[in-house]
């Protein structure tokens, strides 16, 4: 039997570290934003008419408004729009001054408008655009060859004002009535149902949908075209996935998913899904967003909606479970109670994150996904540890920066502290607070202290005393463990410090850190450590004694040796999560110049030499080893590291093979393609072989070679392709409409080295080949898989203008951050740094900062990695 302490106990009396700054609860008039607070909308009726052909639209709105104060003018919100009339309580017509670059129009009076309600019309009119933000078109080839045209929007954070003139910022939540006119033959879908559709001229026709509850601005939706839909029901809710015609039976196994998921939801958030409705849509290649919450209409890339059994991968039918699962939390956690204003913007995506993975996990357990969460761990920490990271929740002025602030931060760290806290405080009382917290704030706004009184009121604890801690500073604590045998017994004491990669300055900072400690036969024990060292003790000098049991907390652990080594001796024996955390830890000491590359090494020897089969522990492992070969690179050191690295994933290849077993598991089947393109990466001669073998045979007969298997060997065989290879390649790029299998192809075609057909491959992801919300990530892609990524970026500069005219306003801040980040030239990063679109925006700069951060980062790795790994190899011979 496990014995759990009880954190009431450990709290009692205990002084916590608590931030100089504290956030307030949710209020109207405090909450930041860049308009003024003296009108609020109340509710909005849009009538929209669209002209698909020369991409123009016309609008008419009347908005029922309330003058908080006095006031002879309205400033709003409107971007690329020409306002033609505006006219307040059907008598007196405004002076309109719109301030493009600032995206505001305000609307001036004879004389002050008095308080209370009034009602504004405006005639407006503006361009559909193409590139995926606003209101755009997406262009796609169907099913049988015929040139498509689909009507899209996306509007979070502030593109909503693209579509009509309004208060475009997530406080100023109101009701919305949306009527629109469309070419005859469009299927047309909104937040709300249809109410009535009749002919408006010829070839038109004019659609109306029901009034929305109370939302922000950024949460309205419409989507039109040639669509079809398979349809079903949860506790009482109609859903639907909705695609191109010929593809909407890939929407079965979404649809399904939704199915399980919404019955879970309203059970946990205790409050049932409130619209008459829920809609998915399939948006084929031009979605830059990947998926977006819109309330009652969710939105998403076609490749993480729709599953071809023919084409699509185990792991293409777990990303679409999570990302149904996450865009379905948001309907409470986000949509429901939003967020006062973009600086709390982790409130909606980490708590969504969390979410996915809990419900994912609940409803299919054999894919183990909490232990393989490792992975974003990892990578969060990775960002988090930099001198460009920043607090979960930080301060936003403008939506540039708001922008920015979508990233691994407010999405896996997020995460991860949800994940903390629930922990910490128990899964029951978590799910209450999180039930007061949706009851108390539907419909309206909240921050993240009203969560915090939310969880405290639940639980009987200070949460925010703890939670402030981990969202209002930067960073990661390091808990430093050290260890004395004292008669019998070991005494661990416990202090914390701040861990940081390529920080020459950190902050002094200090968390209230939830620890929690235990291993094999051993007693878990929980405290919360503060700034004052802490002590715990087990029986026995020699056990395997470890922090951060269960990986379920946000902080890194550095052990003094005696403590190590008796983890070191025993790893095999943790549970898989445990093991991969050890791992983990270790090798951010290395990067960070805390231990030697030696102590991670040792680590993953032993467990290869013992068999590892677990996934979680093997990505871990294998993603590593894949760092380590890129710190080499220039090193005589590199071709040795290769061999030790196929040495010690033979046997796991060995078991896996490569074709599929009739009983095998689902996360074996996983593991296998990143166990090969691990052995292709490491030169491999018979995986290199049979990986040529099997690209010439799928070549031949695409149906020769499994979905999951496609990606490896075409990227293996791409890497030292020909001409006639490479253009065989591209001809299917440009022929595939499917995204799912448009960008594996891409992909693999990234990966080739040859300087003359890289000039190629950036020229074919600008080409029209790439959707226009894929070509940011495809060229970042080029640079890193290519190892040329010097190349990418004077291929870049020079057809960089062309490029931009391609990409949405908010991927323009990160596209060249994008690029040089995967170099190691000291050139291109002052040629970054120097650019003059990065510091055009402070979004740019905040990309450019981050890129420069990682760039350092690596660089110091790789003079350490290739210092040490020359020892370690050699020890590896005797």
């Amino acid at each position: 039997m496990r014995r759990f302490l009880s954190f009431t106990t450990l709290l009692a009396g205990m002084q916590f570290v608590v931030p100089a700054y504290a956030e307030q609860a949710f209020s109207f008039q405090n909450a930041p934003g860049e308009l003024p607070k003296t009108v609020a909308p109340l509710s909005y009726i849009i009538h929209l008419a669209t002209d698909m052909d020369h991409l123009s639209l016309t609008g008419r709105e009347t908005i029922k408004v309330n003058v908080l104060s006095a006031t002879a003018e309205m400033t709003m919100n409107q971007a690329g729009l020409k306002l033609e009339g505006a006219v307040l309580d059907n008598a007196v017509k405004a002076e309109i001054s719109q301030n493009d670059a600032a995206e505001t129009v305000t609307l001036r009076f004879p004389k002050d408008v008095a308080k209370g309600v009034h009602t504004l019309a405006i005639t407006y009119s503006g361009p559909i655009l193409k590139t995926p933000n606003g209101i755009y078109v997406d262009d796609y080839t169907s099913l049988k060859g015929e040139a498509k045209r689909m009507l899209v929007t996306q509007f979070e954070v502030a593109d909503a004002r693209r579509m009509f003139p309004g208060w475009d910022e997530p406080a100023f939540k109101a009701t919305f009535q949306l009527d629109v006119a469309l070419p005859t033959d469009y299927v047309a879908v909104s937040n709300m149902p249809v109410t009535s559709s009749k002919p408006e001229g010829a070839g038109l026709k004019r659609v109306w949908f029901a009034q929305t509850p109370h939302m922000s601005t950024y949460l309205l939706a419409l989507v039109a075209g040639d669509m079809k839909a398979v349809r079903g029901q949860a506790d009482g809710t109609p859903l639907a996935v909705y695609a191109p015609s010929g593809l909407e039976g890939q929407g079965d196994f979404a649809l399904h998913a939704a199915e399980k998921i919404l019955p879970y939801y309203n059970s946990y958030f205790g409050v049932k899904y409130p619209l008459p409705k829920m809609d998915m849509v399939a948006i084929p290649g031009n979605y830059q967003a990947g998926a977006m919450e819109n309330w009652g209409l969710l939105t998403y890339i076609d490749n993480v909606l729709l599953f071809d059994p023919k084409n699509s991968t185990p792991r293409t039918r777990e990303l679409i479970y999570e990302v149904v699962a996450h865009e379905m939390a948001h309907q409470w956690s986000g949509d429901l109670v939003t967020m006062g204003w973009w600086d709390n913007i982790w409130l909606n995506e980490g708590f969504a994150s969390w979410m996915e993975i809990k419900a994912t996990d609940k409803m299919n357990p054999q894919w183990e996904i909490w232990p393989r969460q490792h992975e974003t761990r990892e990578e969060t920490m990775g960002t988090d540890a930099l001198p460009s990271t920043h607090p979960i929740q930080q301060t936003i002025h403008n939506v540039s920066e708001a922008n920015s602030a979508f990233d691994g931060i407010s999405y896996g760290k997020g995460e991860l502290v949800i994940r903390m806290l629930e922990g910490w405080l128990g899964e029951e009382r978590f799910r209450q607070g999180m039930r007061a917290y949706m009851k108390a704030h539907a419909y309206g706004s909240a921050t993240s202290q009203d969560l915090w009184n939310a969880l405290s009121g639940a639980s009987g604890q200070e949460v925010g005393q703890v939670a402030r801690s981990f969202t209002e500073q930067p960073g990661i604590p390091l808990v430093n463990v050290a260890a004395a045998c004292e008669k019998g017994k070991t005494v661990y004491t416990l202090t914390q410090s701040r861990f940081t990669i390529h920080d020459p300055n950190p902050k002094d900072l200090v968390w209230s850190i939830p620890v929690v400690a235990g291993g094999p036969g051993l007693q878990t024990q929980k405290l919360v450590l503060g700034k004052v060292p802490q002590t715990l003790s087990v029986r026995g000098c020699d056990a395997p004694f470890k922090m951060n049991l269960g990986e379920s907390g946000y902080y890194r652990v550095r052990y003094m040796p005696s403590a190590f080594d008796a983890l070191a001796k025993n790893i095999t024996t943790f549970e898989a999560v445990d093991k991969a955390n050890l791992l983990g830890d270790q090798f951010a000491l290395f990067q960070s110049g805390q231990a030697q590359l030696s102590s991670y090494l040792t680590l993953a020897d032993r467990l290869l030499n013992a068999h590892e089969d677990n996934i979680a522990v093997l990505q871990e492992i294998i993603g590593k080893f894949d760092a380590l070969d890129d710190y080499l690179k220039g090193s005589a050191d590199r071709s040795l590291f290769r061999a030790y690295a196929r040495k010690g994933l033979a046997s796991v290849l060995a078991r896996l093979g490569w074709d599929q077993k009739p009983d095998e598991n689902v996360l074996d089947t996983m593991l296998r393609p990143l166990v090969l393109s691990a052995l292709g990466q490491f030169e491999d001669p018979a995986v290199v072989t049979e990986a040529q073998k099997r690209f010439a045979q799928w070549l031949d007969n695409p149906a020769s070679v499994r979905p999951d298997l496609v990606g490896v060997v075409a990227s293996l065989a791409m890497k030292h392709a020909d001409q006639k290879t490479y253009d065989i390649m591209a001809a299917k790029v440009r022929a595939t409409q499917a995204t799912e299998v448009k960008l594996r192809l891409f992909n693999a075609m990234a990966g080739a080295t040859n300087p003359a057909l890289i000039e190629q491959t950036v020229a074919l992801a600008y080409s029209g080949a790439i959707p226009n919300g894929r070509i940011a990530m495809a060229l970042s892609r080029v640079a890193d898989s290519s190892e040329n990524p010097d190349l990418v970026w004077k291929l870049v500069k020079q057809h960089e203008a062309e490029i931009r005219t391609h990409l949405a306003p908010w991927s323009q801040d990160g596209f060249l951050a994008g690029i040089a980040v995967h170099s190691d030239n000291a050139d291109i990063a002052g040629a970054l740094e120097n650019d003059p679109a990065s510091v055009k925006t402070t979004g740019a700069k905040i990309a450019t900062a981050k890129a420069l951060s990682e760039i350092g980062a690596r660089k110091e790795a790789m003079r350490a990695a290739q210092a040490q790994i020359h020892v370690w190899l050699n020890t590896q011979k005797h």
